[in-house]
């Protein structure tokens, strides 16, 4: 996993992994509770791909 900061830039925090900037908020609470909660997602299982079968709108048409 990245490592994540917040940085004040003028009146707004910004979250950034590494270098990159990824969010822009209004308050430090904010950004601290965005980056928790995604944190524990992506620490979750991700749920089994459902197996749909394809819809007739989005094939691709057969030209003869």
């Amino acid at each position: 996993m990245k490592k994540y900061s917040i940085v004040r830039i003028g009146s707004e925090y910004v979250v950034q992994a590494g270098e990159t900037s990824i969010l822009k908020v209004s308050s430090r609470r904010e950004a601290a509770k965005l980056v928790t909660d995604a944190a524990g997602l992506l620490q979750q299982e991700p749920a089994p791909a459902a197996e749909k079968p394809p819809s007739r709108e989005r094939e691709t048409p057969e030209v003869p």
